[in-house]
Protein backbone atom coordinates (compact mmCIF):
# COMPACT_ATOMS: atom_id res chain seq x y z
CA UNK A 1 0.00 0.00 0.00
CA UNK A 2 1.47 3.42 -0.88
CA UNK A 3 1.42 5.73 1.98
CA UNK A 4 1.02 8.94 1.06
CA UNK A 5 -0.80 11.77 3.11
CA UNK A 6 -3.51 11.40 0.14
CA UNK A 7 -3.57 7.38 0.01
CA UNK A 8 -3.99 7.34 3.76
CA UNK A 9 -7.26 9.95 3.50
CA UNK A 10 -8.35 7.90 1.16
CA UNK A 11 -7.79 4.71 3.61
CA UNK A 12 -9.52 6.45 6.08
CA UNK A 13 -12.48 6.94 3.86
CA UNK A 14 -12.35 3.35 3.09
CA UNK A 15 -12.27 2.23 6.26
CA UNK A 16 -15.13 3.57 7.66
CA UNK A 17 -16.97 2.61 4.50
CA UNK A 18 -15.70 -0.91 5.18
CA UNK A 19 -17.57 -1.29 8.64
CA UNK A 20 -20.62 0.68 7.75
CA UNK A 21 -20.87 -2.15 5.23
CA UNK A 22 -20.11 -4.78 8.60
CA UNK A 23 -17.38 -6.25 6.10
CA UNK A 24 -14.82 -7.78 8.76
CA UNK A 25 -12.96 -8.88 5.05
CA UNK A 26 -12.28 -5.59 4.02
CA UNK A 27 -10.97 -3.83 7.26
CA UNK A 28 -8.46 -7.29 7.99
CA UNK A 29 -7.12 -6.93 4.78
CA UNK A 30 -4.46 -4.57 5.28
CA UNK A 31 -3.59 -6.10 8.91
CA UNK A 32 -0.30 -8.17 9.35
CA UNK A 33 -0.40 -11.86 10.50
CA UNK A 34 1.67 -10.91 13.57
CA UNK A 35 -0.27 -7.34 14.59
CA UNK A 36 -1.63 -6.24 17.71
CA UNK A 37 -4.54 -4.57 18.65
CA UNK A 38 -6.10 -3.21 21.65
CA UNK A 39 -9.34 -2.09 22.71
CA UNK A 40 -11.37 -1.98 25.82
CA UNK A 41 -14.18 -3.38 24.32
CA UNK A 42 -12.51 -6.25 23.19
CA UNK A 43 -12.77 -7.42 27.04
CA UNK A 44 -15.99 -7.53 26.89
CA UNK A 45 -16.60 -9.69 24.13
CA UNK A 46 -13.07 -11.98 24.48
CA UNK A 47 -11.90 -11.37 27.97
CA UNK A 48 -8.97 -8.80 27.24
CA UNK A 49 -8.20 -6.02 25.80
CA UNK A 50 -4.99 -6.70 24.12
CA UNK A 51 -5.15 -9.17 21.00
CA UNK A 52 -1.68 -10.42 20.00
CA UNK A 53 -2.55 -11.55 16.13
CA UNK A 54 -4.90 -11.04 13.13
CA UNK A 55 -7.11 -14.22 13.92
CA UNK A 56 -7.58 -12.99 17.33
CA UNK A 57 -8.44 -9.87 16.22
CA UNK A 58 -11.11 -10.98 13.55
CA UNK A 59 -12.33 -13.46 16.35
CA UNK A 60 -12.95 -10.65 18.16
CA UNK A 61 -14.86 -8.51 15.54
CA UNK A 62 -16.83 -11.14 14.74
CA UNK A 63 -18.38 -11.74 18.05
CA UNK A 64 -18.97 -8.22 18.69
CA UNK A 65 -20.79 -7.81 15.20
CA UNK A 66 -22.84 -10.51 16.16
CA UNK A 67 -24.43 -8.75 19.26
CA UNK A 68 -24.29 -5.15 17.62
CA UNK A 69 -27.36 -4.83 15.06
CA UNK A 70 -26.87 -1.05 14.59
CA UNK A 71 -23.31 -0.02 13.47
CA UNK A 72 -23.16 2.95 11.60
CA UNK A 73 -19.65 4.98 11.50
CA UNK A 74 -19.22 8.87 10.87
CA UNK A 75 -15.26 10.26 9.56
CA UNK A 76 -14.60 13.36 11.41
CA UNK A 77 -11.54 13.73 10.61
CA UNK A 78 -8.12 12.05 10.27
CA UNK A 79 -4.19 12.55 10.39
CA UNK A 80 -1.21 10.93 9.01
CA UNK A 81 2.37 10.92 10.44
CA UNK A 82 4.58 9.60 7.57
CA UNK A 83 7.43 9.43 10.09
CA UNK A 84 5.89 7.59 12.13
CA UNK A 85 3.53 5.46 9.59
CA UNK A 86 0.68 6.15 12.35
CA UNK A 87 -2.75 7.22 10.88
CA UNK A 88 -5.20 8.46 13.35
CA UNK A 89 -8.80 8.16 12.72
CA UNK A 90 -11.63 9.86 14.35
CA UNK A 91 -14.87 9.32 13.83
CA UNK A 92 -18.34 8.95 15.66
CA UNK A 93 -19.63 5.70 16.45
CA UNK A 94 -23.10 4.95 16.54
CA UNK A 95 -23.42 0.93 18.25
CA UNK A 96 -27.07 0.24 18.88
CA UNK A 97 -27.97 3.57 19.21
CA UNK A 98 -25.65 4.87 21.37
CA UNK A 99 -23.16 7.51 19.76
CA UNK A 100 -19.51 8.47 21.19
CA UNK A 101 -16.83 10.57 19.32
CA UNK A 102 -14.03 7.53 19.03
CA UNK A 103 -10.37 7.37 17.85
CA UNK A 104 -8.57 4.25 16.13
CA UNK A 105 -4.60 4.94 16.32
CA UNK A 106 -3.18 2.54 13.40
CA UNK A 107 0.59 1.85 12.88
CA UNK A 108 1.81 0.43 9.91
CA UNK A 109 5.04 -1.00 8.71
CA UNK A 110 7.37 0.27 5.87
CA UNK A 111 5.71 -2.47 3.50
CA UNK A 112 2.02 -0.92 4.28
CA UNK A 113 0.39 -3.81 6.51
CA UNK A 114 -1.37 -2.40 10.04
CA UNK A 115 1.34 -4.48 12.61
CA UNK A 116 -0.47 -2.50 15.70
CA UNK A 117 -3.79 -0.61 16.18
CA UNK A 118 -5.58 0.90 19.69
CA UNK A 119 -9.41 1.80 19.53
CA UNK A 120 -10.67 4.83 21.96
CA UNK A 121 -13.86 5.62 22.86
CA UNK A 122 -15.02 8.85 24.44
CA UNK A 123 -18.43 9.99 26.03
CA UNK A 124 -21.67 9.65 24.69
CA UNK A 125 -22.83 12.62 22.46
Amino acid sequence: MEMTYESMMLFAETWIAAWNRRDIDAVLAHFADEAEFVSPAADKFVGRPVLRNKKEIEDYWRNALSHILTLQFKLDHASWDERRRELNVVYEANLNGERKRACEIMHFEPQGRQIRGEALYGAAV
